[in-house]
C-alpha cells in the first residue's frame, strides 16, 4: 500500500513526494524500496503488487522497475485501506483464485529482515491451510500512545502453529495510563497493519462484512487486466466507503489470529520515532547527511542530505531538517505543530 500522503516528515516529505518515496534513513533506498527488498525470497518480483494514487504511479515505476508495470494499481482518489485491499484482492483473484496474500504498508521500517521473512513464510503456510486472517502484532517495548493495540489470547495457540494465537479484540490508540497498563498485562501487542490471508478468505470476508464494496469489485472481474480496467476503476472506486480494513473487516471477522513478532518494527510516524530507530552517537544524536558536525548537542536528529556542510551547536531535543531550500528547526516536544508550519490547520 503506497497511496498515503505521508507528509509528517516535512520538509523532507510533502504531499507531492510523501515519505514512502524518500530515503528517510540515508541508506540509498527509499522506504518503498526497502519494503520491496525485505520480500526477497518470499515472492518473485512479478508477484509484487503496489496500490498507489494515480499521481504517484510514475514514481513507483521509477523506484521499482523490477515489478511489471501492470502490477501497479492506481486509485483515482483516497478511500482508506479497505477499498485499496479489496481492489488488489479481486485483481489477484482474477489471476489466481488460490493465491496467498501479504498486505503491508510501504512506509514502515523493519530492521531484522531475516526474522521478518521467517515469520511471513510461517504465516503464509498457516493461511494456505486454514480460512484464517492473520495480523502481525509487535511485542511492545514501551507504553506507546501512537499505535493501536491487539489484545491476544495467549492461552489459545493454534494447533497448526504454536506461534499464532487468537485475537480477543483490537484497541484504539490509548492514553498513557492505558498504554502503561497494556504493557504491564503482557497480552497486548502493537498493531503493525501487516496482514496475511488467502485471497478466498479476504474476498469472502468482504462479501460478508462489506457487501456493497464487494459488489463493486466483483462486477469488474470481466475487465481486470484489460484496457477497460482503469476507466471502470476511475468510475466506480469513488463509490466505495472511506473506511479502514480494521473497521471494515478485522473488528468483525471471527477467525482472526495474531503472530507476536519482534523484528525491529516502527511505523516511522514522527521525527521522534525516526530518531529512536536511527543509529545514534554517544549523546543520543542521529545524524543523517554527508558532512554534519555537532557540538554540545544531545538527543537531536539532523537530516540534511542536500547540504555540503552542517554545523549544529548547543541543541538538546531538536529536529533539524532541510529539503529544497526549506529549513526546519523545531523542538521534538513540539513536533505536532509541524502541520502549522506547513500552513495546514
Amino acid at each position: 500500500m503506497a497511496g498515503g500522503v505521508g507528509s509528517r516528515f516535512w520538509p523532507m516529505s510533502t504531499t507531492e513526494h510523501p515519505k514512502q518515496f524518500i530515503d528517510v534513513l540515508g541508506v540509498g533506498r527509499s522506504l518503498l524500496q526497502l519494503t520491496y527488498d525485505r520480500f526477497e525470497g518470499v515472492c518473485d518480483p512479478d508477484h509484487v503488487w503496489v496500490v498507489t494514487n494515480k499521481k504517484y504511479s510514475d514514481e513507483v515505476h521509477r523506484q521499482l522497475p523490477e515489478i511489471p508495470e501492470s502490477n501497479i494499481l492506481t486509485e483515482p482518489c483516497r478511500r482508506n485501506t479497505a477499498p485499496c485491499i479489496a481492489y488488489v484482492s479481486w485483481r489477484i483473484k482474477a489471476l489466481d483464485p488460490k493465491a496467498n496474500i501479504v498486505v503491508t504498508p510501504s512506509d514502515h521500517l523493519v530492521l531484522n529482515n531475516p526474522e521478518f521473512r521467517r515469520i511471513i513464510l510461517s504465516c503464509l503456510q498457516f493461511t494456505s491451510e486454514t480460512d484464517s486472517i492473520v495480523t502481525l502484532g509487535i511485542k511492545p517495548t514501551r507504553p506507546e500512545t501512537g499505535y493501536g493495540y491487539i489484545q491476544a489470547d495467549f492461552g489459545a495457540a493454534s494447533p497448526r502453529n504454536k506461534e499464532i494465537f487468537r485475537v480477543d479484540s483490537f484497541k484504539e490508540k490509548p492514553d498513557l495510563a492505558t498504554a502503561t497498563r497494556y504493557l504491564r498485562e503482557k497480552n497486548y501487542l502493537w498493531n503493525s497493519g501487516i496482514f496475511i490471508w488467502s485471497v478466498s478468505t479476504i474476498v469472502n470476508a468482504f462479501r460478508v462484512y462489506e457487501p456493497a464494496m464487494a459488489k463493486i469489485f466483483e462486477s469488474l472481474l470481466p475487465v481486470y487486466g484489460t484496457p477497460e480496467e482503469q476507466k471502470q476503476i476511475d468510475l466506480l472506486y469513488p463509490e466505495c466507503d472511506n473506511i479502514s480494513v480494521d473497521y471494515a473487516i478485522m473488528e468483525k471477522a471471527e477467525e482472526i489470529f495474531v503472530c507476536p513478532s519482534d523484528f525491529g518494527w516502527s511505523d516511522l510516524g514522527t521525527w521522534g520515532s525516526l530518531l529512536m530507530q536511527s543509529h545514534k552517537d554517544l549523546y543520543g544524536n542521529a545524524l543523517i547527511g554527508q558532512n554534519i558536525q555537532v557540538y554540545d548537542t544531545r538527543n537531536t536528529i539532523v537530516h540534511t542530505t542536500q547540504e555540503k556542510q552542517v554545523v549544529v551547536e548547543g541543541l538538546d531535543g531538536y529536529i533539524v531538517a532541510e529539503k529544497d531550500d526549506v529549513l526546519l528547526i523545531c523542538k521534538l516536544s513540539e513536533e505536532q505543530r509541524i502541520k502549522q508550519f506547513r500552513g495546514e490547520k
